[in-house]
């Protein structure tokens, strides 16, 4: 009997996974409720994701050469990638998840356009879990409650995880991002044309960062801030909107979007035969908030532990098997994560250490070193002498830093 799996969620997480298993010949069912769905998102991805999940040029909107990083007291960083073929991509969700999602479907998912309501947990090892969804294929708004049963499941539903709350995987913080999609005139869109910035401060972010990030015709204007000081999210908008006046002048908002994001991994993953990823499972970066390509990554483990324990569907995964994937996932990113999670809390505490922060930026091999690796996903090895370097500048920056601040 051929393993059945549900994917639920048709995100870069969902996609991928659903993919992989496609792919190996699993019975795959992707759910998705809005096929349109346009997620409030950055949009920006490492370059290593073009190539490693085989995107095609039409996905990426802008190629990104150029950051500028802008302080508290607007003191300005310019920021330009050295070789030629690197950039950042900037997406649009809506354009990457549903190519990542048709190509899953014609590797052989079932693509099922559906919300998932309740999901039965089975007693056993073998018994099926059981999906209650209203499906919306028929085109109407209320949908035709089915059911479905299936061995495994994969949660890949986002922050409000119909699965993760199933399973009883734990609370996570969050923090809540808020963006302006503004179409600019074509001389002010000109200067985005390779560029994003970032900007740092207490009027624009209390404990995160604020952007403008370049798309196919319009730049997406937004900010961050963590769960307690999100009644204050339209004033810190508001902000970010005064510091980038000049260069967004004369434009004109074509949509609002908000969206929370998890501040760090949910206590549980897995339990029993069903496993979450993206960010259903919490995996998105402090400091950077970066989640798109971790998210597309975990899908893809995920579905080829799945593969590998299941013999290529031929038997019934266990809870240890599936545990398999995030040992392999804490041994690949964990340090990542707390690496930057530290960087978040040292240098996004204060106006001080934001200027501390910029001005870091500035330094070449701190530059390299953190273009290599987001582009890359590796870890770069530093010298003797450039740890010591950047120790140095890092403390006179923060005596330098506590001096401008505003």
């Amino acid at each position: 009997m051929s393993l059945r799996v549900a994917v639920v969620g048709g995100g870069p997480a969902g996609a991928s996974a659903a993919e992989v298993l496609a792919q190996a010949g699993i019975e795959t069912f992707l759910f998705e409720r809005k096929l349109d769905n346009a997620k409030p998102c950055g949009g920006a991805i490492p370059l290593c994701m073009v190539s490693e999940f085989d995107l095609p040029e039409g996905i990426i909107d802008r190629k990104v050469r150029k950051m500028k990083m802008i302080s508290p007291s607007n003191y300005e960083v310019d920021i330009a990638l050295e070789k030629e073929n690197e950039y950042i991509g900037m997406c649009r969700r809506e354009i990457l998840d549903a190519f990542l999602r048709n190509r899953a479907h014609q590797k052989g998912a079932e693509l099922i356009n559906g919300k998932v309501m309740h999901l039965e947990i089975p007693q056993n090892g073998r018994d099926p879990y059981i999906l209650h969804y209203n499906d919306f294929s028929d085109g109407s708004r209320q949908g035709v409650p089915r059911s479905l049963a299936v061995d495994v499941v994969i949660g890949a539903d986002g922050f409000h995880s119909k699965v993760a709350e199933a399973i009883g995987a734990g609370d996570y913080n969050y923090a809540l991002a808020f963006q302006e999609r503004i179409r600019l005139p074509d001389d002010k869109m000109a200067y985005y044309a390779e560029r994003a910035e970032m900007y740092v401060g207490d009027d624009v972010s209390p404990d995160f960062y604020a952007w403008v990030f370049p798309k196919s015709n319009h730049v997406a204007v937004g900010t961050g801030t963590m769960k307690v000081n999100q009644a204050h999210i339209q004033k810190l908008q508001a902000g970010i909107r005064a510091r980038a006046a000049e260069r967004i002048r004369g434009g004109q908002v074509i949509k609002v979007e908000a969206h929370p994001i998890p501040e760090h991994p949910r206590p549980r993953r897995v339990v029993g035969r069903a496993a979450l990823v993206g960010d259903a499972a919490g995996y998105v970066t402090k400091s950077s908030g970066e989640g798109i390509y971790f998210a597309a990554k975990s899908g893809r483990m995920c579905a080829e532990t799945l593969v590998e324990t299941s013999n290529g569907g031929k038997r019934i995964p266990t809870e240890e098997d599936l545990k398999l994937y995030l040992k392999r996932w804490d041994r690949q990113y964990g340090l990542t994560y707390k690496v930057l999670d530290i960087l978040q809390r040292v240098f996004y505490r204060s106006n001080a250490t934001r200027e501390a922060f910029v001005e870091m930026c500035a330094d070449r091999d701190v530059q390299r070193m953190t273009f290599d690796s987001y582009l890359y996903k590796t870890v770069v090895p530093m010298s003797p002498w450039v740890q010591f370097k950047i120790t140095v500048k890092t403390l006179g920056s923060l005596i330098r830093g506590n001096a401008l601040a505003p």
